[in-house]
């Protein structure tokens, strides 16, 4: 591996919901919400690894802490736009269960990481 963070758990587990909440978009959301909670969750689960990827390379642990807590909120991000999507009707209570509670352990595992450095 080329890089440090491909190797880290955390940025891997993030790159997979990544990857279900793009799925999640193209197979559930309507049309109508395309440039608004559509575009909304993906920007922030992709800004979820973007941020673990860019803050573990060649940063201070100090600003490594940083982008950690902004891949955090962007985590949190994800989850209040889950909320959104059930009340909506747009997901089912067994889509944003799944993703909820993954979303809260990949959350941990960015803090337990955070909590280390």
């Amino acid at each position: 591996m080329a890089f440090k963070f491909e190797s880290l758990q955390v940025w891997q587990k993030a790159l997979d919901l990544t990857d279900e909440i793009n799925s999640l978009t193209k197979n559930s959301f309507p049309k109508d919400e395309l440039f608004i909670l559509t575009a909304q969750i993906k920007r922030a689960a992709d800004s979820v690894v973007l941020n673990i990827a860019e803050g573990c390379t060649g940063q201070t642990n100090a600003v490594y802490k940083n982008f950690l807590s902004y891949s955090i909120r962007s985590a949190i991000e994800v989850v209040a736009c889950l909320f959104i999507a059930k009340r909506r009707n747009i997901i089912t209570e067994d889509d944003f269960r799944k993703l909820y509670d993954e979303y809260q352990s990949l959350t941990k595992m960015i803090t337990s990481l955070r909590n280390a450095l």
